[in-house]
């Protein structure tokens, strides 16, 4: 994935938290990816580990392509 996305095509949501398990972001956020600036995202990215942390959840290790 670019450096401009923090998925990890694990798309799957947290219902008590509404964080997507694999990146952190919420669905609006996931929704408006496409059309925020390069400073928005930076700025949602700079969050994402704050607040899987806060809401309980370990990031999930990326998928590996096969080689």
């Amino acid at each position: 994935m670019s450096k401009d996305t923090p998925c990890i095509d694990v798309c799957q949501i947290d219902p008590k938290s509404g964080l997507c398990f694999g990146c952190g972001r919420t669905l609006p956020e996931i929704a408006r990816w496409p059309s925020m600036t390069s400073a928005e995202r930076r700025a949602v990215m700079a969050e994402l580990a704050a607040r899987m942390a806060d809401a309980g959840l370990s990031p999930v290790a990326a998928r590996q392509d096969p080689a």
